[in-house]
């Protein structure tokens, strides 16, 4: 009898063995779905810091341009970032022994169209006043 019980368990194996495959297969495609997000993450930060050095950059031409007396709004492009400079007199520094211009510059640096997966927009501020 004993060897009875043992030939109606022919085929045991193959489903375990199928179980075990179905199992990693799945484990595989979460893992492959995994990493492609942590790609995506990775290239969606280093376009974070591009946009935050675009918009740097905007923040230093517009000072540059106001140090030297020329209007310093403007929009150019920067590596595929589009930015814009904006700059106002915001007040005027009154001293002891003279006065001057403190200047609000803000610049944005964008990459994409708003809406889109790929859409990138960085704002950065600053005064600055030339004596």
């Amino acid at each position: 009898m004993k060897y009875k019980s043992l030939h109606n368990q022919h085929g045991f194996t193959l489903v375990q063995a199928i179980f075990i495959l179905v199992v990693l297969a799945l484990l595989g495609a979460a893992m492959v779905k995994l990493l492609g997000g942590q790609t995506a993450t990775a290239t969606m930060a280093v376009q974070q810091a591009k946009a935050y050095q675009a918009a740097r950059s905007g923040l230093e031409w517009g000072a540059k341009r106001a140090s030297s007396g020329y209007s310093c709004s403007d929009s150019f492009d920067i590596d595929g970032f589009h930015v814009v400079v904006s700059c106002q007199m915001d007040t005027i520094y009154e001293g002891t022994t003279s006065s001057y211009p403190v200047y609000r510059i803000s610049a944005n640096a964008s990459f994409g169209s708003f809406g889109s997966s790929d859409y990138i927009s960085r704002t950065v501020q600053m005064k600055v006043g030339f004596p």
